[in-house]
């Protein structure tokens, strides 16, 4: 359930609301992931199947999608090697190589016409460097809606992110995941909630729907 010091109204306006999926990627959240645990954590848990209906609902209630899907170049140009996590993605069997099957949508996560995919090859957040902030505030974006994996790295920066760019963050603490699996609902407690709107999957179609309805909507808490 949302916070109760939170409410949904800033999802009420479709056209200023963004859906963004965080690595959604075959590579990552797939059959072949070069991350095993965490794509058995994010389909294991409902996470995946949630991403998918909100997405699916985005595409219904005119909501702008984005794909935020991380790759290196084959020669590795570009890439970040400042971490032990990007030294490590290096040596992974499964490689998020430009242009193969691993940088992919996962299924069963829908793909619009309308879609935006935003590729990084450097750093942790899919809003830093990326050019994702330029295109939220072009669509009209105010309101962020964050899903995907990994809730230990990248979900984090994109919040964090969002909220220093000015954009209200939302998250659907059951659209996320990380490894271990309890971690996730710590992070979302102890990290998110105080910078971001959280909620559930089901909670975000309800307003939408209620929305498409002509309805009231939410009502302040």
């Amino acid at each position: 359930m949302a916070h109760p010091e939170h409410d949904l109204r800033d999802l009420q306006d479709p056209a200023a609301t963004v859906l963004l999926t965080v690595e959604c990627q075959r590579g990552v959240v797939g059959p072949e992931s070069a991350l095993p645990e965490l794509a058995a954590a994010a389909r294991a848990s409902g996470a995946l199947t949630n991403i998918a209906k909100l997405v699916a609902g985005a595409h219904n209630t005119s909501v702008q999608v984005v794909h935020a899907v991380a790759e290196r170049r084959p020669d590795g140009r570009g890439a970040s090697r400042n971490a032990r996590l990007f030294r490590a993605a290096e040596r992974l069997p499964v490689q998020q190589l430009t242009g193969t099957s691993a940088v992919r949508i996962a299924d069963p996560v829908p793909v619009g016409d309308g879609d935006l995919v935003v590729r990084r090859l450097h750093g942790l957040s899919p809003l830093a460097g990326t050019g994702l902030d330029a295109l939220l505030r072009n669509v009209g974006c105010r309101t962020l809606i964050v899903t995907g994996v990994s809730a230990n790295i990248a979900v984090p920066n994109a919040v964090f992110d969002a909220v220093n760019l000015g954009y209200t963050a939302v998250v659907p603490a059951d659209a996320i995941a990380g490894v271990p699996a309890d971690y996730t609902a710590a992070m979302v407690r102890h990290t998110l909630s105080p910078v971001a709107t959280v909620t559930t999957a089901e909670e975000v179609l309800r307003t939408w729907r209620r929305k498409r309805r002509g309805g009231p909507g939410v009502s302040p808490a």
